[in-house]
């Protein structure tokens, strides 16, 4: 921003990832000032060798993006999901989600399930557009360590020792958020007692933009599309989800077991594995905050709430909560109204908790269920996955429930603009 020494802002985003940044970007092409408190180095995420894991953009959040004017920035770098292969236990597959059956009902040719992309495009992305947004403002190695509210305000005081004040801190620092914690509204949580170990990898054939979802009982295995490297080599993405106890062996395999280990898993149209870049692991767990607001204070995306991956929905749900809250903001700094205000903040508490806690809910029974052995259990999952194959209408519920494109959805989802 043109006065880089000005320290007070309309809104306070803390935590500068896929959220946090594109939250501090919406509001500032709204007309809202912000500054973005990022503890990270935007080199460091920007760099492919240093982050090589990927996201999964659904259709719901990629409309955000168009609402941005940056989506056209992330095509050449996007891998599109145009199917969806769901497999349980040893069975063939029990429902297929293809594209085809949706583009009509979208009414947009260009249309996917989501899109693979790597994080360090969509960081090097989104704070470059951050770079070039006159009313923002984006602080990087940087970390609130305190809060000062008061009735008409909020200061943080950041670890460099400046201070930043605002009407309202939007709380995007993840699910060891500092900002809930401060808040003190407490959040019910659990561990899943599973670890998902994420890589890429390469593989001998094309992967034809299928994503599969392989319900095992030890946890769902998935694969997903990414774009052919430089040299024309076909890769996907894994995320392999197991119990605690079996992660450590799995990270502990030598390269060669590992590839083995990983061909058993592949279905055989992948061809070969042949090679599995750096794997890394992380716990699963549910958390879910008591509440998203107190008087100049919110919280979004998963410092709000954090839920199972077995649906690849995380993120997602976060960003609806950026397109609401970007939505809400806007429009009571339009109308002159006190945008830190309780009555502004209950607002997006309304429109984005029930969402958020049936995904939550939903994503944990489908963990549950689907990571049980039991044989009557097996069944029944069997004979519901085959139901819902066959009846068309609860087939498209769910291919749209995928595409993030269901539900009550904000204006900049459902239009791909900003009012």
């Amino acid at each position: 921003m043109s006065n880089q020494n000005n320290q007070l802002f309309d809104v306070i985003v803390v935590g500068g990832g896929h959220s946090g940044a594109l939250q501090t970007l919406l509001l500032a092409q709204g007309g809202v000032k912000v500054v973005c408190i990022d503890s990270a180095d935007s080199a460091t995420l920007s760099d492919p060798d240093q982050d090589v894991r990927t996201t999964a953009i659904s259709y719901g959040s990629h409309q955000l993006m168009r609402a941005a004017g940056i989506w056209n920035d992330f095509l050449p770098y996007a891998c599109p999901i145009d199917d969806i292969q769901i497999l349980d236990g040893t069975s063939p597959v029990l429902l297929d989600f293809n594209m085809r059956d949706m583009r009509e009902e979208v009414k947009d040719e260009g249309a996917a399930f989501g899109w693979i992309i790597e994080n360090h495009i969509i960081h090097k992305i989104l704070h470059q557009a951050l770079k070039n947004e006159s009313n923002a403002r984006h602080i990087t190695k940087t970390t609130v360590v305190d809060f000062k509210v008061s009735d008409n305000d909020v200061t943080a005081k950041l670890s460099s020792g400046e201070e930043v004040m605002a009407s309202l801190v939007i709380g995007a620092d993840g699910r060891q958020s500092f900002t809930r914690e401060w808040m003190g509204v407490g959040a019910k949580q659990w561990s899943y007692h599973q670890q998902a170990v994420v890589c890429a990898v390469t593989h001998s054939k094309p992967h034809n933009n299928i994503a599969v979802e392989h319900f095992k009982s030890e946890g769902p295995f998935a694969v997903l599309p990414m774009l052919d490297d430089k040299n024309g080599n076909h890769r996907s993405s894994i995320v392999w989800s197991q119990h605690g106890k079996n992660t450590k062996n799995v990270l502990s395999y030598d390269d060669e077991t590992f590839l083995i280990a990983l061909n058993n898993l592949f279905p055989d149209f992948y061809g070969e594995v042949t090679k599995a870049e750096n794997r890394f692991a992380y716990p699963l767990n549910l958390i879910h905050a008591y509440n998203y607001i107190k008087p100049r204070m919110a919280l979004i995306a998963d410092a709000a709430h954090g839920i199972h991956p077995i649906a690849g929905q995380g993120l997602n749900l976060g960003l609806r909560d950026v397109a609401a809250l970007s939505e809400i903001l806007i429009d009571a700094k339009n109308n002159a109204e006190d945008i830190g205000s309780i009555s502004v903040l209950k607002k997006y508490q309304h429109a984005r908790r029930t969402d958020n806690i049936l995904m939550a809910v939903t994503t944990d029974l489908l963990n549950k269920l689907f990571s049980n052995n039991l044989y009557s259990v097996a069944l029944i999952r069997k004979a519901g996955l085959k139901i819902v194959s066959r009846l068309k209408p609860a087939k498209k519920f769910f291919m749209r429930q995928a595409m993030g494109a269901s539900g009550h959805l904000p204006d900049m989802i459902r239009q791909g603009k900003i009012k």
